[in-house]
């Protein structure tokens, strides 16, 4: 049977790509889909979970501007400049003109993709593809029929329908239970459940877990509602409503980071080939076909490092660079030490000079950008990491990203700094662990305990705490679509050791639940499922399944470990699709190994 019609599961920005790149592949692709039918769970569809306003705040940020955004049918900025005052106003966007490098409201650009989503949709009816909307309708379950080759979607309300394909977008979920009465929250979302009720405010000090974008949302909206900013030229003051008084935010970090800050960037859209070539890449490969990071490092990162960081006058970072022994694991050690702060706060007082000088005098950081984009080459080609480079990789390297290029935006700076200058917010860096059970309901308030670097230990007790610490990749276990799991047609994200001998003491040290033998091999497990480079899933027998493809992130961070936002829902779902088209017109399946990946990002310049 052909693939006549088609599954989406969740409206969010990637299935709002996934259309956009069929309607544009319409002539190839209305011979194989009758219809295509997105799944949202949401009574709002073409939103995506951040900027819905069933879950998101008038006063938080979007942290992505016009420029930076994958090209819909329209850009963000000249559909914000044809809104009138009153919509604008509504979305918290007051000061004009509209800038394509500002940064607005999660609103906003939520009411953006939706109008892009029905437009699009309207663009796939007009070109022969029917679009179908399924809305306040949760997927429980699906079901892969091996004798047929069809999917079958179970939902909530126990009603069944079959597809021929099915694309999982799913974005984010939020599994960890809140308890109230306790005072625990699970997760930010949807923030309203955490914001005082009106005239009511907050006494008493609120914990976050974790200083991350989510983090700062849930300051910007609790700190709205205890006090006023005043702006004054470019710096805001905060003051504290008398009836607030004893509202302070603790933020708890294991390394006690803030963000850096938004930087002005050469080339904003992210290129997998920037500094290298596919020939480059798959010559780098070895004699057992792993990717090394050293070796990507030497070969790779360090010329484009070394450029980038003279351009940015940076001549002592060059010369270190340019010293042949110094590899990944050095340069991440002198990028953390240079860029802590020993104050978190007056950290980034300091580097909003720079970040400012930056962006008003459209002055480029290059050694960010660059660092950006050797990340992003390297995420479409982790799938040749040995596991030893994962582990590495994700323990060592993802948190300092995370950090540096995070480009937290500098109006949400100047909001944490007006509060840090009023006292009402403060970082407590180390490890933290809860030490009472949250489900409990016999007392009030959520201990925890605080341990630092150097292993003095405190508990502090909260009457809320909030777990900010952002979504990570799913165990097998507690993907969503379970019927998948017992069947065997997903399966684990593993990474197998290229030299068990050489990584013994490493193997000691990995949690045990995170290590399996095969064939008679030692593997790492990765996290999510395992996809092929088209986004296939793949099934027990290494086989990839033509029916299901997911391009949910933290369904597939084992792969592909570094997310990079709206940029990322676009390059996931146009290769997915541009895969599909070519298996198509070869009129064969698309082989997904490196050789044809590596081809597929360089002919669509991904």
């Amino acid at each position: 049977m052909k693939n006549k019609n088609i599954a989406i599961i969740g409206s969010g920005a990637t299935a709002i790509y996934l259309l956009k790149h069929i309607a544009e592949h319409y002539k190839s692709l209305k011979k194989e889909i009758s219809s295509v039918t997105v799944y949202e769970r949401d009574t709002n569809s073409g939103m995506g979970m951040p900027y819905n306003p069933n879950t998101t705040d008038i006063y938080n940020l979007a942290n992505i501007s016009s420029e930076e955004i994958p090209e819909l049918l329209m850009s963000f900025g000249d559909w914000l400049r044809e809104q009138n005052k009153p919509t604008l106003k509504k979305l918290n966007v007051t000061e004009f003109p509209i800038d394509d490098s500002e940064v607005y409201s999660r609103l906003a650009l939520g009411e953006y993709l939706r109008d892009q989503y029905l437009k699009i949709g309207e663009l796939l009816e007009a070109r022969g593809i029917e679009f179908l909307e399924k809305l306040d309708t949760e997927v429980s379950d699906i079901e892969y029929k091996k004798d047929t080759n069809l999917v079958n979607i179970l939902t909530k309300d126990q009603k069944e329908e079959t597809y021929s394909k099915v694309i999982i977008a799913t974005g984010h979920r939020w599994s960890e239970t809140d308890n109230p009465k306790k005072g625990y929250y699970g997760s930010p979302w949807p923030i309203q459940k955490i914001l005082p009720k009106k005239g009511e405010y907050y006494n008493f000090p609120i914990g976050t877990l974790g200083a991350s974008l989510s983090a700062f949302d849930v300051v910007t909206s609790l700190a709205h509602r205890h006090g006023e900013f005043i702006k004054t030229d470019s710096k805001y003051t905060f003051n504290l409503n008398p009836k607030a008084k004893g509202f302070k935010i603790l933020m708890h970090s294991s390394e006690g980071w803030l963000p850096h800050l938004q930087y002005e960037q050469r080339l904003p859209m992210r290129e997998i080939y920037r500094h290298t070539d596919r020939e480059q890449m798959l010559s780098l490969i070895d004699d057992n076909g792993y990717l090394r990071l050293e070796t990507f490092f030497h070969s790779v990162c360090r010329n484009a490092l070394i450029e980038a960081f003279e351009k940015d006058k940076l001549e002592r970072m060059a010369i270190r660079l340019k010293d042949a022994n110094f590899g990944i694991k050095e340069f991440v050690e002198m990028m953390v030490k240079d860029h802590e702060y020993s104050d978190s706060f007056e950290g980034m007082r300091k580097e909003m000079v720079a970040a400012t000088n930056s962006i008003e005098r459209s002055k480029p950081i290059h050694w960010k950008e660059t660092l950006d984009d050797l990340m992003y080459c390297l995420n479409f080609h982790a799938e040749l990491l040995p596991a030893e480079d994962h582990h590495f990789f994700r323990k060592e390297v993802m948190s300092f990203l995370m950090n540096v290029i995070a480009a937290l935006p500098l109006s949400s700076a100047k909001i944490l700094l007006a509060l840090y200058d009023a006292e009402c917010i403060d970082m407590i860096p180390g490890r933290v662990n809860v030490l009472e059970d949250v489900s409990d309901n016999t007392k009030t308030g959520v201990a925890i305990e605080v341990e630092n670097e150097k292993g003095k230990k405190q508990t502090i007790q909260y009457k809320m705490y909030i777990n900010c610490a952002g979504q990570k990749s799913i165990q097998i276990q507690d993907y969503p679509f379970k019927t998948l799991v017992e069947n065997g047609t997903v399966r684990k994200a593993c990474a197998a050791f290229e030299d068990e001998e050489d990584c013994k003491d490493l193997i000691r040290i990995i949690d045990e639940e995170l290590l399996f033998e095969k064939n008679e091999n030692l593997y790492l497990y990765t996290g999510g499922i395992e996809v092929d480079a088209a986004y296939r899933v793949i099934d027990e027998d290494d086989i990839p399944n033509e029916n299901i493809m997911d391009v949910t992130f933290t369904h597939t961070s084992g792969p592909r470990p570094y997310s990079y936002g709206l940029q990322a829902c676009n390059a996931t779902s146009k290769i997915l699709v541009e895969a599909w088209v070519l298996s198509l017109k070869q009129h064969q399946e698309f082989d997904a190994d490196i050789e044809n990946a590596t081809q597929l990002y360089e002919e669509n310049d991904l």
